[in-house]
């Protein structure tokens, strides 16, 4: 039988210290990112895939979330007067791309106890956890593959890229065998941030997940781990392992990808992105070339 819908659930209750002052009262998923903020991208991401149901897990003073994917009358009405009808649309756009919906995680404890906290709202459909902090270009799809090899093989599916070995400790590592598709492998095991010397692999977990609500089982006797935090990773580790469940799979993904959890790497993430748009790339392009000069 056809499984249910799927769902989307993006945890956004992270504190993000990386960035401060900038989010000591603004979520960094509520950053700019050229003109939107990083959160937008994520949703439109998960729309473009075919989900329109989307749970963000959200933490203390992160209402501008939900103010932002909600309608704002005022602004509407004004820009309406207007005539501008470009800057309408784009104000419109956040509030009409999904059903989205807003839980607290209460105490952080890790990505696993934040995923553990839409069991409510998820049930048992089949899920995408999306993380904030990685962008996916949308000329590179990366999810609606994940999601078709869920639906091929039953089983659950995460994002894996090849990482350079000086920056694996940053990451959760799989083990891996090939499969009969390329750049589709099969997950044997896992490991959260190991050291360079140590690491499996140079296959990162990225922050794409399609999970079967049957990892909620898992996640709920999960014991903290790395960091005193319930580990995702460990609850995929646990699934990887068990010789009679349908096992996990990685899409390795080759496609463009924009970190912006780091500074450095959330400036280039705009650099990149707005260089390439066709109504500020023509005007940049020549501007980056002749600062770079400069240096």
């Amino acid at each position: 039988m056809p499984h249910k819908p799927f769902k989307a659930v993006i945890p956004a209750a992270g504190l993000g210290t990386r960035f401060l002052p900038a989010t000591k009262a603004m979520p960094k998923e509520m950053l700019p990112v050229v003109d939107k903020p990083a959160i937008q991208y994520v949703v439109e991401e998960a729309t473009a895939a075919g989900i329109d149901d989307v749970l963000i897990i959200i933490g203390r003073n992160k209402n501008n979330l939900s103010n932002h994917f909600d309608s704002v009358p005022e602004l509407e009405n004004n820009l309406r007067k207007k005539g501008d009808e470009d800057k309408l649309a784009k104000v419109q756009q956040s509030s009409d791309l999904a059903d989205i919906h807003f839980v607290r995680q209460g105490e952080p404890k890790g990505l696993g106890h934040a995923v553990l906290r839409a069991r409510a709202h998820v049930g048992d459909h089949p899920f995408a956890v999306m993380l904030g902090d990685d962008l996916i270009d949308e000329r590179d799809p990366l999810l609606t593959t994940m999601l078709s090899e869920y639906d091929k093989r039953g089983a659950t599916v995460i994002a894996l890229m090849e990482v350079d070995p000086e920056h694996i400790h940053l990451y959760g590592v799989a083990t891996v065998e090939a499969t009969d598709t390329d750049d589709v492998v099969r997950v044997t095991g896992l490991v959260e941030k190991p050291k360079r010397e140590d690491a499996p692999s140079n296959l990162a977990i990225i922050g794409r997940y399609v999970l079967d609500p049957s990892v909620f089982d898992i996640l709920e006797r999960t014991e903290p781990g790395k960091g005193g935090e319930i580990q995702l990773t460990d609850a995929l580790e646990e699934l990887a392992a068990d010789p009679e469940g349908p096992g996990v799979y990685g899409v390795v993904f080759r496609g463009r990808r924009y970190d912006t959890g780091d500074r450095v790497d959330y400036i280039k993430a705009i650099v990149q992105l707005a260089a390439d748009r066709e109504d500020l790339g023509p005007d940049l392009r020549p501007w980056f070339k002749e600062f770079a000069a400069t240096l």
